[in-house]
């Protein structure tokens, strides 16, 4: 998989205000604001890179206000690093591709993983199945 670098204002210039400060500067969007993609198969894509990240059927309803889904589409799309921010000891997880922020993961998820991958939504863009 090839690295996407840009610099910060290329990323800008391409990004809105609200994907920016997330993605970019590892921001997180309010809680039940984002989570209004459609239903059904599909793909849940990269709003930097479009790397593919998750696939529809692997997202549930977590109740957190932000989208949840309990495994990426491909383990080596998806990294993750300590978050030690705001007094808190988490995993943050970004796009392997191109470092966009996109949540963290959590080990309160349902099976089969029991992960719950908590992405901001204005990270994700979601390609329906055609």
């Amino acid at each position: 998989m090839e690295k996407i670098v840009k610099t910060d204002a290329e990323w800008q210039a391409e990004l809105s205000d609200l994907a920016y400060r997330v993605t970019r500067q590892h921001g997180t969007e309010r809680a039940f604001t984002q989570d209004n993609f459609p239903k059904g198969p599909g793909t849940f894509r990269c709003v930097c890179c479009d790397a593919p990240l998750f696939d529809a059927a692997t997202k549930y309803d977590s109740g957190s206000g932000w989208p949840s889904f309990y495994a990426p589409l491909d383990p080596e799309r998806v990294g993750e690093q300590s978050d030690t921010s705001h007094f808190m000891r988490r995993t943050e997880v970004h796009c392997a591709r191109c470092e966009a922020h996109l949540g963290h993961v959590f080990p309160d998820g349902p099976a089969p993983t029991g992960l719950r991958y908590c992405v901001n939504g204005v990270a994700l863009r979601f390609e329906p199945e055609a």
